[in-house]
């Protein structure tokens, strides 16, 4: 059995940890109500565009010589795919980043059952990191700048501006988005959600009236596309962002809440071994004393 100094020590370490976690746990809990409520703003606007452009994609494919422009048709080869991944820069959040992750590293390993070609953009180190182990040949340099507390819009664009070159070199054929979408504070999803080609995913007669509309284009058809697509594009990267912070201070809030009550349970059974230990050492004390006071 330990000492009781030992068990003195470990019982104030254990204390030293839960305030550390239980402040954690109130400044993730403060944090996620701003993340949250600036995803859920922005959710609205990202879905509209999202369904706008596919009843684009599904309006022009249907034009003759139709879907011209890359971000909506891609290269039309279905070769080449480009996968971000979206985590984040720090842990303590439970299996948040491995989640998201590792939904990355499988649908790299489907595509390349399948014979298809994989490169990588890894956004949040710790997704970086975990790529890096098996695809660090694959990899791609993210041209986020780096330790920034929070995500602007500006790194959603500079992502998009690197998918876009590399579409019209002709180095991409299809680009997927993987990240933890934000279902609420206990849930966070991992998903894929395609972001080119961009092409409507629902059965023609499910469609709702506004995506079997006819587009009309004023004044230029591709000056319009030019602006409004990569734009698009770039808001679906941000949200995904957004949405991937909120999911990272919720799932720390639940995993420094779960620490900090782990904490008080071994902090109240080193405490009751404490108790033990020092009866023990009381009850040992007095045998010995009445032994050498009968003896004498």
């Amino acid at each position: 059995m330990p000492s009781l100094k030992a068990l003195r020590n470990r019982i104030n370490s254990v204390k030293s940890t839960q305030k550390i976690t239980s402040a954690m746990k109130m400044v993730a809990a403060s944090k996620l109500r701003r993340a949250q409520a600036q995803a859920e703003a922005a959710q609205p606007y990202a879905d509209r565009m999202e369904r706008m452009l596919r009843a684009l994609a599904a309006s022009m494919a249907d034009q003759p010589g139709g879907g011209a422009h890359p971000l909506l048709s891609g290269t039309g080869r279905d070769q080449k795919h480009l996968i971000v991944s979206v985590t984040a820069d720090r842990g303590l959040a439970g299996g948040f980043n491995a989640n998201a992750s590792r939904a990355a590293r499988n649908l790299v390993r489907r595509l390349q059952g399948e014979g298809k070609q994989v490169q990588l953009i890894a956004i949040g180190r710790k997704g970086r990191d975990f790529l890096r182990r098996e695809y660090s040949d694959r990899l791609i340099d993210n041209p986020m700048h780096g330790g920034k507390k929070r995500p602007e819009f500006s790194d959603a664009e500079l992502v998009s501006g690197v998918i876009q070159e590399r579409l019209a070199k002709g180095e991409v054929d299809v680009v997927t988005l993987v990240y933890n979408r934000f279902v609420g504070v206990m849930t966070q999803v991992p998903t894929e959600l395609r972001l080119v080609p961009m092409a409507p995913d629902e059965p023609a007669a499910e469609k709702r009236e506004d995506e079997r509309a006819s587009y009309e284009f004023e004044p230029d058809e591709d000056e319009i596309l030019a602006r409004l697509l990569p734009r698009a594009l770039s808001i679906q990267i941000w949200q995904a962002m957004l949405d991937n912070e909120a999911g990272f201070y919720a799932a720390q809030m639940t995993a420094m809440d779960g620490a900090t009550r782990n904490a008080g349970d071994m902090i109240k059974r080193l405490t009751l071994n404490y108790n033990r230990a020092r009866q023990a050492n009381i009850t040992s004390e007095l045998v010995e004393i009445i032994s050498g006071a009968e003896a004498v």
